[in-house]
């Protein structure tokens, strides 16, 4: 009951500090949004946003906000896969993870907290085994553990480890060490893609793993 106690009262007091954080830095951050969003539009074109359903808080989808990093899907001229579709531009975007920003708005809003796992695709729902499920216990985050711990470099069955060990041990000091973390992964450029591939491989289930292996 205590640590229950414990916990609620540092998500009423981690959610004040999202708000707070988030609305300050998009003000902070708007010129530097509205360069990078025209940088985006010559580069890339239009839409400069990425916007993408994702779950969050208890599964819960919402709509996830950052800036295009990749060229539109064209099998004309061969831009259909990921390798294909991101450009050098787009790779420094993720490098250094501006294309992170407009997801301070969906911080703003509630869908997501600064720190937390990773909101992942609405497909991957059905997929989890029931210790996976609860990185959805808490809101999705712009970084977490396991960003600060190997981001995509690292196998899905370890991040979903990271993940839920975030949920059972959050605290302030936790978070803080997460947020000067990421500062040193960013600058270092650590773990952007998976071994062979610019982004992440796709998550399956252990029963789709084995049949694929069959």
């Amino acid at each position: 009951m205590i640590r229950w106690q414990r916990l609620a009262t540092f998500d009423f007091a981690k959610r004040v500090f999202d708000v707070l954080a988030s609305g300050a830095a998009l003000v902070v951050l708007l010129p530097a949004l509205a360069f990078i969003a025209l940088l985006v539009a010559v580069n890339l074109g239009h839409p400069v946003i990425f916007a993408q359903p994702r779950p969050g808080l208890g599964g819960r989808v919402f709509t996830l906000y950052k800036f295009r990093s990749m060229k539109n899907s064209d099998s004309d001229r061969g831009l259909v896969t990921d390798e294909e579709r991101l450009t050098r531009f787009g790779t420094i975007l993720r490098a250094t993870s501006l294309d992170e920003l407009p997801s301070l708005w969906n911080v703003l809003k509630g869908d997501m907290s600064l720190v937390g796992p990773r909101p992942l695709l609405v497909k991957y729902l059905d997929r989890y085994t029931p210790k996976q499920k609860r990185r959805h216990e808490v809101r999705p985050g712009i970084t977490g553990l396991a960003q600060v711990s190997g981001r995509n470099a690292l196998t899905w069955e370890r991040k979903f480890e990271l993940d839920v060990d975030y949920v059972e041990s959050r605290s302030f000091r936790t978070d803080l060490r997460i947020l000067l973390a990421t500062v040193r992964s960013v600058v270092a450029r650590d773990g952007i893609s998976a071994d062979g591939h610019v982004t992440m491989t796709e998550f399956m289930d252990a029963e789709a793993v084995k049949g694929r292996g069959q």
